[in-house]
């Protein structure tokens, strides 16, 4: 016990560190992290936890509870960029924990080390682990529901019931109901993080039921209770945000951003069309060479190995070890197969996946070490891929934090903005401009056009207002000498393209 919490302990706080390493120095990037941020802080200073705001806006696109993980970080660390990520990293790392507890489970802690470390070592984690984003949490609950939902599967399986006595003790029926409540609240969780996608372990089970034609699984899981105590825990705070709202969040957040996202593309992420829908089917499945990487070079190798062994008819290998194999293969092939056909892609979209596949190659190339160099060569892509995405998370960030022109604005006129400043922009109003000067500014962005960019200016009060640097002679060919102005160049990732602006300050 003492070795397990030792082990535990080690992993979860250099997962957490190296989840952390560089987030103090590379500005939010536009336009998912300034969204996350910004909201949390309006939570607070409108002391309202169940609808999110962003300037002054509704903000229906997610679920609250990346947002309260937010709101608990600032308080600790104040607002900032790396409390705003800082949630993150600790939910990558409770991802890294549940993975290696599982793996422990099945009696295996050497491959659980070495699943954990393969998830936090893909590209697409390393990333997403130190961004102010809701994926994390919804990979956790999804990885705790799917691991619940095994251990469901495996207590009520035939075989187990053949190894149990007729009536279960008081200890049996502790362990059964705590993997129950587990999965169920998971997948409330879940529903809080990222909304119904979280529901996905659900087909796991079903199709792990289907495919095992074991027919009595489904009574054993109590579905129908699990699922109104599903429903119940997101009620808590669906029906009141629904309430305050007036039933939009259920049209926005589920109608737009689930639906529409499912049948249609969103912010020019999918196909515009039916053929080049169809060109994209494959898109996961290529990606996933790059957001696995450097694991994707084992994975042709994994999977001719899995390939072999079906053809083997499964020999060599016992019970237990076929069935997790078979429930991790479902789990990354239902993941994959839903986002293949939602027409919206982002190359993250698969992340759910990857606590499973890292568990799957884990299991199988641990297992080929007794006998060749495996271990060897697993030790030193570990090494050498840590050592590249530290040097890349406290170098990089440093380099390019520059390019940010909403960030280096901020830097450069901070100490000329005022609580009660009005601010405004023009063709530029990227979420960073909000985050970035709320923090010293009450009011929020206004966004406005060349045309009454000019009356903004003219009115009451201290205000700045960031337009193009092209635009700022003609509309203020004669500005007092009181106002001043700051100038700079960078890259907006939002849309792609270099941007040159200039903020224009009236003190008074």
């Amino acid at each position: 016990m003492k070795s397990a919490i030792h082990n535990s302990l080690f992993l979860f706080l250099g997962s957490v560190l190296f989840n952390l390493a560089g987030t103090w120095s590379l500005p939010l990037i536009d336009r998912d992290e300034p969204r996350f941020a910004e909201a949390s802080r309006e939570m607070i200073q409108r002391a309202d936890y169940v609808v999110p705001y962003f300037n002054n806006q509704l903000r229906l696109d997610k679920p609250p509870l990346a947002y309260w993980a937010q709101v608990a970080s600032y308080r600790i660390f104040g607002e900032n960029d790396f409390s705003a990520r800082f949630p993150t990293a600790i939910a990558a790392a409770l991802i890294a924990l549940v993975i290696f507890a599982w793996s422990r489970r099945i009696g295996a802690t050497s491959v659980g080390w070495w699943a954990a470390i393969i998830f936090t070592l893909s590209l697409q984690t390393f990333v997403h682990a130190k961004a102010a984003v809701a994926d994390m949490w919804l990979v956790l609950f999804m990885t705790l529901a799917h691991w619940a939902g095994y251990e469901l599967l495996s207590r009520s399986s035939r075989g187990a019931a053949r190894q149990m006595p007729v009536r279960l003790g008081p200890v049996a029926l502790y362990h059964q109901m705590r993997w129950w409540l587990t999965f169920y609240l998971s997948l409330a969780f879940g529903f809080l993080a990222k909304g119904p996608i979280a529901w996905l372990p659900l087909l796991t089970v079903g199709a792990t039921i289907v495919l095992a034609r074991d027919w009595e699984l489904a009574r054993h899981l109590k579905l129908l209770r699990g699922i109104l105590l599903m429903l119940a825990v997101v009620a808590l705070w669906g029906i009141p945000a629904l309430v305050q709202t007036h039933g939009q969040f259920l049209a926005i957040g589920i109608g737009r951003h689930v639906i529409s996202r499912s049948l249609a593309t969103m912010e020019g992420h999918g196909a515009s069309s039916l053929g080049m829908y169809l060109v994209l089917l494959p898109f996961y499945f290529v990606t996933i060479l790059v957001s696995f990487f450097p694991w994707s070079i084992k994975l042709p190798w994994l999977f001719q190995q899995l390939w072999i062994q079906k053809k083997a008819g499964n020999a060599d290998h016992g019970y237990s070890r076929n069935q997790l194999d078979n429930y991790l293969l479902t789990g990354i092939a239902i993941i994959f197969v839903i986002f293949t056909l939602v027409a919206t892609k982002l190359p993250h979209y698969t992340l759910p996946a990857f606590p499973l596949l890292a568990l799957l190659l884990a299991r199988h190339w641990q297992g080929a070490t007794a006998n060749t160099n495996q271990g060897f060569l697993f030790r030193r892509v570990a090494i050498a891929t840590a050592c590249v995405w530290i040097a890349i998370a406290l170098i990089i960030p440093t380099l390019v934090a520059r390019f940010f022109p909403a960030y280096q604005l901020f830097r450069q006129s901070r100490q000329h903005l005022q609580p009660n400043m009005q601010f405004a922009s023009v063709e530029f109003e990227e979420p960073s401009v909000v985050w970035y000067f709320r923090s010293r500014v009450q009011s929020f962005l206004t966004r406005l056009n060349k045309k009454n960019v000019v009356d903004f200016m003219s009115g009451p009060g201290p205000r700045l207002v960031i337009v193009p640097t092209s635009l700022v002679q003609g509309l203020f060919p004669n500005r007092p000498q009181t106002w001043k102005s700051f100038s700079t160049s960078g890259f907006n990732i939002a849309k792609g393209k270099r941007v040159d602006l200039t903020l224009v300050l009236k003190p008074e």
